[in-house]
């Protein structure tokens, strides 16, 4: 009994030890700039670039390709 009394008592002030620090503790950190370069890579092939000359749009062109039904889930 008076070794469960001892735990008991040695977590609670572990626990408040912890919350201490949470609270009055110097967690910040020091601001520091960072520049990395990404590359999009998005899944859609790169459209050609229309000709300047030309005034029609163009017959040939693809369609798009279906897009996926978004479910309720895919909106969190």
């Amino acid at each position: 009994m008076r070794l469960i009394k001892t735990a008991a008592i040695l977590m609670i002030l572990v626990l408040l030890g912890l919350v201490g620090y949470a609270y009055l503790g110097d967690m910040s950190s020091k601001p520091r700039e960072m520049r990395m370069p990404v590359q999009l890579d998005l899944g859609a092939s790169p459209q050609p670039s229309p000709a300047t000359g030309s005034a029609e749009p163009a017959a040939s062109a693809a369609p798009p390709a279906p897009a996926a039904q978004a479910s309720q889930n895919d909106l969190d």
